[in-house]
């Protein structure tokens, strides 16, 4: 069985096409700048070789289509015809309370997401707009939501909870859901695997650390707590998002500055992070060859960005009363090798104690760990697509 994922953004669409018997990926790529003139598709050749194509997509259901002229074109795809995509899984970010786990989209989940809107107001129309492209395009073809949040629904109340009016939680939901659910549910599987550890009796940290960034504990396989909260904006310093901030500082700001819930939003989300301290950009790679120039600003951006991260496995090494392993996963948790070696460093305290050698690793699963360390530190780069792919092929009935 072929089965599509999809994870559609603001103005980008990433897809996948994974044979469900094998596991493998079958074709891969993606759109960006949809709705703009300069609008382009690339994707991976059956060869190997890469490519890129401007055409205009002045929506999702243009983008959709373009995929589907990629896949199944004689020179560049990989399937005869669109028959042959037997199910599509997509990413849905937030899920509130109304999902726990992944489940067959129909009429009354798509209504349900709709009301998640208003917290995630730049993800979730998205994920819907590429739902019904498809229910436009494949009719008949069963889909499956895979939810950002739905792997953080066992976090118990304490963990949750924010000490505001508790209406506000009855009323209005406010409370925390936390996110890169399916890439901490994905890596502390694999690295129990990895490392022989029993799923069902383990304290694991899970560092998905990058342009977003999020940290879980995770003990006997569930979810206990995690920094990210009602939306994606708490917790870590991230690229262009705030993180941990008092919210008396943001009402002082709306007061002295004139701004509106709107510009707040922006402020927040937006221009602050590394880029807004750093004031160069969003990229940590920008980042590291400012502070190799000398950029004060620079380093004081890489110095917030690793201790936030620090806190966060401290608070969750004492939530768990121990930790068996640390898990670095992303695009700063799979590359960025000093940023490892800075945190393991800092965590001697634990036990831990870094191979510096076997931490140059970038992007491949490995035991950055000394042998004598007491806690097993870990690369385990993530694969949320395989999730969705898996999720979707067992809620379809996927036969091979």
């Amino acid at each position: 069985m072929n089965i599509l994922v999809l994870n559609n953004g603001s103005s980008s669409v990433k897809y996948k096409l994974f044979d469900s018997c094998t596991s493998e990926v079958l074709a891969a790529g993606g759109v960006e700048k949809i709705g703009l003139p300069d609008s382009f598709i690339k994707f991976e050749r059956p060869d190997g070789s890469k490519a890129k194509i401007e055409v205009s997509m002045p929506d999702h259901k243009e983008a959709i289509r373009q995929v589907f002229k990629v896949l199944t074109d004689p020179a560049t795809g990989v399937i005869r015809s669109l028959d042959e995509i037997n199910a599509v899984g997509h990413r849905v970010v937030h899920g509130m309370e109304y999902f726990n786990k992944s489940v067959l989209i129909t009429p009354e989940v798509i209504e349900k997401v709709k009301e998640c809107y208003p917290v995630a107001p730049l993800h979730n129309p998205a994920n819907i707009i590429g739902i019904e492209a498809i229910l436009d395009l494949l009719p008949g073809v069963p889909q499956v939501g895979v939810f950002d949040t739905a792997f953080h629904q066992t976090m118990p109340a304490q963990a949750y909870m924010y000490a505001l009016p508790y209406e506000t939680y009855e009323k209005y939901g406010v409370r925390r859901y936390g996110f890169h659910g399916t890439s901490h549910r994905y890596v502390s599987a694999r690295a129990c695997e990895y490392l022989g550890l029993d799923p069902q009796n383990s304290k694991l940290i899970t560092c998905h650390i990058g342009n977003g960034g999020s940290i879980t504990a995770v003990l006997n396989g569930k979810s206990i707590d995690t920094s990210m909260g009602l939306t994606p904006t708490e917790g870590l310093m991230m690229g262009t998002r705030v993180g941990d901030v008092d919210p008396g500082a943001l009402v002082y700001l709306m007061k002295e500055m004139g701004l509106d819930a709107n510009g707040l939003e922006k402020m927040i989300q937006k221009q602050s992070g590394v880029l807004g301290v750093s004031g160069i950009s969003n990229d940590m790679r920008d980042i590291e060859a400012g502070i190799e120039n000398g950029d004060e600003r620079a380093k004081l951006a890489m110095d917030m960005y690793n201790y936030r991260i620090l806190k966060y496995i401290g608070a969750y090494a004492a939530v768990l009363d121990g930790v068996d392993a640390i898990v670095f996963t992303g695009g700063v948790g799979e590359n960025q090798w000093g940023t490892r070696k800075w945190l393991c460093d800092h965590l001697g305290y634990l036990g831990v104690k870094i191979d510096d050698e076997a931490n140059k690793v970038r992007g491949e699963e490995k035991v950055i760990s000394a042998p004598d360390s007491k806690v097993t530190v870990v690369v385990i780069p993530t694969d949320e697509e395989l999730v969705i792919a898996s999720d979707t092929a067992e809620i379809v009935g996927a036969e091979c």
